[in-house]
């Protein structure tokens, strides 16, 4: 017999970090060799990860919900072979000050010191999730006692570190004993947060996988993108009127119905064309025009938003935006979406107005420099050049943007393109 480790597997080209979310076996249990053994998360896509072995679980080697390198053994089994073999070291990956998936620096120096309450051969040496959580916590890592494998500090240790703890324990050797050193300024333990205490009557439902990788892109987002916002409104009254015009035919001829999100799609990848630098991220002092519109499109569930992504969108049709929208839409709802439909995505677009939204402001996609909130179409009364009025389909667009990369005049720029290109639909041909 011998022992196998299962490692965490590469669940696209971008993914560097991924949390089991869900056990499916237990120690003891026999599994065969494409059996289900866990559900991974990374960036709001669960897998299920497979056994490439027949044989029993012996020990599970990651807690639940947390972030993890790809490559990380999370699982030993026991399988048939010549001899019994101890598990190998799980390979420690070296980090470094940037973070490899957002490709933002951290505030982390390059050498941190460590404690002598910190021991173990991983002491010292710190994962891109626990670091962040330390900035975002203002904990000094080198205060932490490390309760992971070697002395490694978890995102666990994090969590449950007291922050008097770090004001107190250190203690500059210049320094009588007896005199008791200031609070590091870092830390404000009067402004600690009460936890929430639930009573009786509220139910308590921890939040899944998928909740929780939303909930950190969303902080990551406002925490370290400064956002701008601004709204115009276009008449969309031709669009209106072609979509209903063809909707019946488009229905028969391929198999799906024709939305309005479609227009908008093709308007926005228009514009983006002649506005490149709405097509950018922000890396570390520097703008990366990226060559390839990879337009990333929100999809709702009852429970989840996730936001797969069409590449090279500026090369499809406005019936093609519409067939691949579909695909990937029933993807999402279907629970079929692939990690690499996730991947990519360098400027978004939010269709708000199936909701009933006539005006919002999005949160953006990071690293991506804008989000478009395209709101609900409603019939208005408005002002025509001659001095009368008419009435017209409305929308409102709201635009949401990295002030760090974007200004007003850009963003103001961009969204006129977007209303002219949507103001140009009105003939058949324009769909294919």
């Amino acid at each position: 017999m011998s022992i196998q480790q299962i490692k965490m597997p590469h669940l696209g080209e971008s993914v560097t970090e991924a949390s089991v979310v869900q056990w499916l076996v237990q120690p003891g249990d026999t599994v065969k060799r494409y059996d289900p053994l866990v559900e991974v998360v990374s960036d709001k896509v669960t897998t299920e990860v497979p056994s490439d072995f027949d044989g029993v679980v012996k020990e599970l080697l990651i807690e639940l919900d947390v972030d993890v390198p790809i490559g990380t053994p999370f699982m030993t089994l026991e399988v048939e072979g010549a001899g019994e073999s101890a598990p190998e070291e799980a390979p420690l990956v070296e980090e470094k000050v940037e973070n490899v998936t957002t490709k933002e620096p951290t505030a982390a120096p390059v050498n941190i010191p460590v404690a002598s309450k910190a021991t173990g051969e991983n002491a010292g040496r710190y994962s891109p999730a626990v670091m962040r959580l330390a900035q975002e916590k203002n904990i000094d890592l080198a205060q932490v006692v490390g309760t992971g494998k070697g002395g490694r500090i978890t995102r666990k240790d994090i969590i449950n570190f007291d922050p008097a703890q770090q004001a107190s324990s250190v203690v500059t050797p210049a320094e009588p004993v007896e005199t008791p050193k200031a609070p590091t300024p870092a830390v404000h333990p009067e402004q600690k947060v009460a936890p929430i205490t639930a009573t009786m009557n509220d139910t308590v439902v921890p939040a899944d996988g998928v909740r929780k990788a939303i909930a950190k892109k969303m902080v990551q987002s406002v925490t370290e993108i400064p956002h701008a916002w601004l709204m115009v409104e276009a008449d969309v009254t031709n669009i209106v009127t072609l979509r209903n015009k063809l909707k019946d035919n488009f229905k028969q001829t391929e198999g799906m119905s024709l939305s309005f999100f479609p227009f908008f799609a093709k308007a926005v990848v228009q514009a983006i064309k002649k506005n490149p630098k709405i097509n950018t991220s922000w890396d570390n002092g520097n703008i990366v025009y990226h060559k390839d519109i990879n337009l990333s499109i929100a999809v709702t569930t009852d429970e989840h938003l996730y936001v797969p992504v069409i590449p090279q969108a500026d090369n499809y049709s406005l019936a093609g935006l519409a067939k691949e929208i579909n695909r990937l839409a029933s993807d999402v709802r279907q629970g079929t979406l692939k990690g690499a439909d996730m991947q990519g995505g360098t400027f978004t677009l939010n269709n708000t107005g199936t909701l009933g939204s006539v005006q919002s402001m999005g949160i953006i996609n990071h690293p991506q420099a804008a989000i478009l909130q395209v709101e609900s179409i409603n019939k208005r009364l408005v002002p025509t050049k001659d001095g009368g009025f008419k009435v017209a389909d409305m929308v409102n667009l709201c635009l949401s943007i990295d002030h760090r990369i974007l200004d007003g005049q850009q963003a103001g720029q961009f969204l006129r393109d977007v209303k002219e290109n949507l103001a140009r639909f009105s003939n058949d041909s324009d769909i294919y």
